[in-house]
């Protein structure tokens, strides 16, 4: 057998092929619209033929029903990011794992807010995606710990630990762990940013990247808290990195007239992804449809950074994001029918 270069582009152009071939498997719209025609059981079956049987299949002596599947589906993406960690060379390396740190704010915070409310570890631990630099036994690990302090003091060494450390009193003497949530995006994106012009090869395309996912994050921020809040109030809600400075995106949020912020917005952000937004905006529709518009501006706007520069990051960055959406549209599919929501209102909030 020949040896496996390790050296040279050769590992970077196997990696983003092996991206797309990934994506090229992914659900496609048509396969989501037949399933919102039918029943949960179904969905569940049809679920099972796919990529999810192997979770399915483990997790089925333990779980029925919608908990069944939503387990699976959380597994399976977990599982699959843990490959594309193993998978990628270099310095791809590096910015994808930093880019999954996400996924431990998340964890942390759901086990911080579900102790913090009475719930058992055991249905806290159900909705755990080990995603992130945070594995199943260390966020088990942290499950065990009998309080916040606690929790956050097994995180030293993690390099959002001096926020979670500062953030936590204020959280808990508040009841609400909203800013710390926010202050931790705010650091993360900083760090982020601090690795992407750190000189590292490939730092262009990361920022890039990083670019768009700031600036759609502002902008669901400022359409959705719009007249409900201060410009002060929204500041504090911004994150710096964008095409708008936290500053500029204060002044937007301040003027009365909408259709001005989102043609003010429209000269600076131009990918054209974006434009059915506007448009959405401007219609006055509801906050959920321009969030849902949002996320496939920013896919779309992904897509072409990952063609522009296809032996990057980028390419994997807009599996990852897909394959999330992927699930995220399956959980959608299997939680509405559980509901009994119409499947005009199920497909409203999937990104399709």
């Amino acid at each position: 057998m020949a040896a496996v270069n390790t050296t040279g582009p050769a590992p970077y152009i196997y990696t983003c092929t092996r991206m797309r071939v990934r994506r090229s498997k992914l659900i496609p719209r048509e396969d989501y619209m037949r399933m919102l025609n039918m029943e949960l059981p179904e969905i569940t079956r049809v679920i099972e033929e796919t990529r999810y049987k192997a979770e399915i299949d483990e997790l089925a002596p333990s779980f029925s029903g919608i908990d069944l599947i939503e387990i699976a589906l959380s597994w399976n993406l977990a599982k699959e990011y843990q490959k594309i960690i193993e998978l990628v060379p270099g310095h791809l390396k590096g910015f994808t794992k930093s880019y999954l740190l996400r996924w431990d704010i998340q964890n942390v915070l759901t086990i911080i807010r579900g102790k913090h409310q009475g719930v058992k570890a055991g249905k806290i631990k159900e909705i755990l995606i080990p995603a992130g630099c945070l594995d199943r036994v260390v966020l088990d690990r942290l499950l065990n710990e009998d309080s916040p302090d606690r929790i956050i003091e097994s995180l030293k060494g993690h390099k959002l630990y001096p926020v979670f450390e500062r953030e936590l009193t204020g959280a808990i003497e508040s009841g609400s762990f909203a800013d710390m949530e926010n202050e931790l995006y705010k650091a993360y994106y900083a760090n982020l940013i601090r690795e992407a012009k750190g000189g590292v090869k490939g730092g262009h395309a990361f920022l890039s990247y990083i670019k768009v996912d700031v600036d759609t994050r502002n902008l669901q921020t400022l359409f959705r808290v719009k007249g409900e809040a201060d410009p002060e109030e929204i500041k504090a809600l911004m994150v710096e990195g964008g095409s708008f400075t936290v500053d500029e995106l204060a002044r937007l949020a301040s003027s009365d007239n909408m259709d001005e912020v989102v043609d003010t917005v429209n000269k600076r952000i131009k990918g054209e992804s974006f434009d059915e937004v506007f448009e959405l905006v401007k219609a006055g529709k509801s906050s959920y449809e321009v969030e849902v518009g949002l996320i496939k501006a920013k896919l779309s706007e992904m897509e072409k950074l990952s063609r522009r520069y296809a032996f990057s990051v980028t390419p994997i960055l807009v599996y990852l994001e897909e394959k999330y959406y992927e699930v995220a549209n399956l959980r959608a599919l299997a939680r509405g029918k559980e509901s009994k929501l119409p499947s005009d209102r199920i497909e409203a909030s999937m990104v399709v």
